[in-house]
């Protein structure tokens, strides 16, 4: 029986080949739906429908062809499923091959349209838009790590399982992205192999960002810096005419004021008006020595020391300080002799300077520690106080010229910046800690010749 009556002399194999093509298309064309249980009715796909097909066609032909038939139609059905499968295929490797493109373009318009000043931005940025790339997004995780940053699109889950690659700066591994995945849904294998290169190409653009930060920033500390030392050589120039041209009016004002004070009686107005000249032109003339000690106009004279007298000596003198001023002192000295190529005025100064910063600033019945150490390579002297301390903000500030926190005419701001000069003068450093529970420690280093 031929249910597609077909003209001409045609062989009974093409004849049921022929039908069956006819019976799919109409599959095709009318659709079809199988009842399951009396619940729902679900709309067959292709290749039930040529399934469906196949099972109707074979009661009503030959059983002889059955084998042939049977062998032919998987042939032709594995082609029709592909067929309906492939395209599909492709759509969605193109659509992430896509994805990707867009994430390294905009990584790269991120990382150009950058503003240093705030990397943290941009790093958070460059985050986002690698996580928008990945095939499973929405429960993607991207995470980047390089000190000071620390940056995460979302938050990440307890247990995740990841890919990573390192962030290279100056050919060093500095840092880290990963992409992460919650480990309850997905396994490593879920990532493709376009991703991981994805990952690459990022951590690369990172890396060269973060390279170029930092070049950035040396070059600014650097132009700080040239900034500093020509506003200081300057600055001394400055100073230096300035020391010279008060030197001698200052001389004759404390000459004659002397001069005057011994021809008339202390307890008159008189007299008490010519020691508070007397006292001004002194500290004016101690600013003067401190100009020039800073403009470097005092002539150094080095020559091989024993500092334990000169420390012994300096703190003799300023016995009389510490009484007035109610503060303790304590001296730690090696009993040994300790030689140090120095200028023995210049060290008294160093002394000088930091020890009355320490009476100024310590509270009364306070302790100042002087502590003398030997090393193999050094010379260190410990100047320890129980005042306030200096605060962090001005830690960096303390050693520049007219930088004081003493109140107004007690101090010129440059008792620090001349011991700091003169400690380099002698291939020395000098560094500050905080004290414990309170106060401050000066730490002088002199090398050993």
């Amino acid at each position: 029986m031929e249910y597609f009556p077909i003209k001409g002399n045609v062989p009974r194999k093409k004849r049921v080949f022929y039908e069956f093509s006819i019976l799919s298309l109409l599959s095709l064309c009318l659709g079809g739906y199988r009842k399951q249980g009396k619940r729902v009715k679900k709309r067959l796909s292709f290749g039930d429908k040529t399934v469906e097909i196949f099972n109707i066609f074979i009661r009503r032909i030959s059983p002889r062809l059955l084998l042939n038939l049977h062998s032919q139609f998987r042939h032709y059905q594995y082609l029709w499923t592909n067929f309906y499968r492939f395209p599909m295929t492709v759509e969605k490797n193109l659509k992430e091959r896509i994805k990707e493109l867009t994430c390294l373009y905009e990584v790269s318009s991120i990382i150009v349209n950058n503003d240093y000043k705030e990397l943290d931005k941009t790093l958070y940025s460059i985050t986002l838009s690698l996580r928008k790339s990945l095939q499973y997004s929405k429960h993607a995780t991207v995470e980047i790590s390089s000190e000071p940053f620390h940056l995460i699109s979302a938050a990440l889950p307890k247990k995740t399982v990841f890919i990573e690659n390192h962030i290279t700066i100056f050919n060093e591994p500095k840092g880290y992205i990963k992409i992460h995945y919650p480990a309850d849904k997905y396994t490593k294998k879920d990532f493709l192999k376009e991703e991981k290169k994805l990952l690459k190409n990022v951590a690369i653009n990172v890396g060269d960002l973060l390279e170029r930060a930092a070049i950035r920033e040396n070059e600014a500390i650097v132009k700080r810096k040239m900034e500093h030392a020509d506003r200081l050589s300057i600055l001394g120039e400055i100073t230096a005419g300035i020391a010279h041209e008060l030197n001698t009016p200052l001389a004759n004002i404390l000459g004659f004021a002397e001069l005057l004070k011994s021809k008339e009686p202390e307890d008159t107005q008189t007299g008490k008006d010519l020691d508070k000249i007397i006292n001004s032109a002194i500290f004016s003339r101690e600013v003067v020595k401190k100009l020039m000690f800073f403009a470097c106009e005092m002539p150094q004279n080095l020559g091989q020391t024993d500092i334990v007298p000169v420390i012994k000596e300096a703190m003799n003198l300023l016995d009389p300080t510490f009484k007035k001023n109610e503060v303790r002192y304590t001296v730690h000295l090696p009993e040994h002799e300790v030689f140090l190529k120095a200028d023995t005025i210049q060290l008294t100064q160093v002394i000088f300077n930091l020890v009355l910063n320490a009476i100024y600033f310590s509270p009364k019945d306070g302790m100042i520690t002087i502590a003398l150490e030997e090393t193999k390579r050094n010379i260190i002297l410990k100047i320890s106080d129980q005042g306030p301390g200096i605060s962090e903000e001005n830690v960096q500030k303390i050693f520049q010229p007219f930088f004081t926190t003493k109140t107004v005419g007690d101090g010129s701001g440059l008792g620090l910046s001349v011991v700091h000069g003169i400690i380099r003068s002698h291939r020395g450093t000098i560094d500050y800690q905080s004290n414990s529970p309170t106060g401050a420690i000066f730490i002088i280093t002199f090398p050993k010749q």
